[in-house]
């Protein structure tokens, strides 16, 4: 197994096999070539057709998760085969997110919570499930903000942008964030919800 920093899933051996891109040595070039691609994904969600029919399915996630990291990884946009230390056995996965699909649909029809509320509730769950070997989170944040941009019309999340100018380092703002997560596990969004629009 390959691990990499404090709250990433480590990846097995033959999931660091589905690299595309031969000669990357460090943590840091596969970052960056991850952002690359992430950077095209975001650019796509701005202008592409996404109405709720769309984005509430199994091929909309999947596509998305292409787009962020398709030119890195050959797995992109396939469920996970693996156990992980989160998320749902792996035979679950596509039964788990259609029922999440299904009650985010009913909390958008029936505006059960605020809209921040059904977006972090949607991108908590999307992030337990762990559907891909890798990327969750970073995919699960963009799901979140189509969510809250292209079907809710309300301004995307900041995901902790404001305390990095601030003066927090990267490390603390993602500590932050896992341990927002940790808070949402137990049923209490309101840290989650906080650092979403910090």
């Amino acid at each position: 197994m390959i691990y990499t920093e404090y709250g990433q899933t480590p990846l097995d051996t033959d999931e660091v096999r589905g690299l595309l891109i031969p000669g990357i040595a460090t943590k840091e070039d596969l970052d960056s070539l991850e952002q690359e691609n992430i950077l095209q994904a975001l650019e796509w969600s701005g202008s592409a057709r996404i109405d709720s029919e769309r984005f509430f399915s199994e091929k909309f996630l999947r596509d998305l998760h292409i787009r962020m990291f398709g030119g890195v990884w050959k797995w992109a946009g396939q469920f996970r085969k693996t156990e992980k230390n989160i998320g749902v056995p792996a035979l679950q996965i596509s039964t788990a997110l259609w029922n999440l699909q299904k009650n985010c649909m009913c909390w958008f029809l029936e505006k059960s919570f605020p809209p921040d509320e059904i977006a972090i509730r949607y991108k908590h769950r999307l992030v337990s499930i762990h559907p891909f070997p890798n990327g969750n989170g970073r995919h699960s944040r963009l799901v979140a903000d189509i969510f809250i941009s292209r079907i809710l019309g309300k301004p995307i999340f900041t995901w902790g942008r404001s305390l990095v100018q601030d003066g927090a380092s990267p490390e603390e703002v993602r500590r932050m964030y896992i341990e927002s997560l940790q808070c949402t596990d137990h049923g209490d969004y309101s840290q989650l919800l906080k650092f979403a629009r910090s």
